[in-house]
């Protein structure tokens, strides 16, 4: 009698902060997730090796499926701005851009982030459906106004830019 094998299970994602190793690999994930700006090489290892504290790197079986990269804001320790959400399709459909946000403003890094911003084009409808679930799950109120004009800022060649905030009801706290 013929006994169907037992079905594989995927590897689990494991969910890092990112190092300078993996500068090239990032960059290779955010080429194909359309539609990322791709940025040099270089700025997705300066954003690995500098700002490790504040990026998510996703990794399932050495494959890196997924990416967040953030920084607080200089003059603002209490607002963490999103730069960019990558996730692989090979990942897609398993809520890791959640998942990724939720372990970013867990670090020690965010302990007192009372806000998150990121900037959003109009016409991305999966990046406005990441942000409004994660705000409605973290009961954070959602705000947004156009910031970063087209005609203004991108001399007509880039959508504009609307700045996303979520404010949180308390500061966020490292995870105990």
């Amino acid at each position: 009698m013929f006994e169907s094998p037992t079905p594989i299970k995927p590897a689990a994602i494991e969910l890092r902060k990112p190092t300078d190793a993996d500068g090239a690999a990032v960059w290779s994930l955010i080429k194909e997730c359309r539609p990322l700006d791709v940025n040099s090489m270089y700025c997705n290892l300066i954003q690995c090796d500098h700002f490790g504290e504040t990026c998510v790197l996703a990794e399932r079986a050495g494959d890196v499926v997924g990416w967040i990269s953030a920084y607080i804001v200089p003059d603002d320790p209490e607002t963490l701005f999103v730069w960019q959400v990558a996730v692989s399709e090979r990942a897609r459909g398993q809520g890791l851009a959640q998942k990724m946000l939720k372990e970013l403003l867990e670090r020690p890094a965010c302990e007192g982030v009372q806000q998150l911003k990121t900037t959003i084009t109009r016409d991305n409808e999966a990046s406005w459906a990441l942000f409004s679930r994660f705000a409605e799950r973290e009961g954070a109120e959602l705000d947004s106004e156009a910031h970063f004009k087209r005609d203004e800022h991108f001399d007509g060649r880039h959508a504009t830019e609307h700045m996303v905030t979520i404010t949180f009801a308390e500061a966020m706290s490292a995870a105990a």
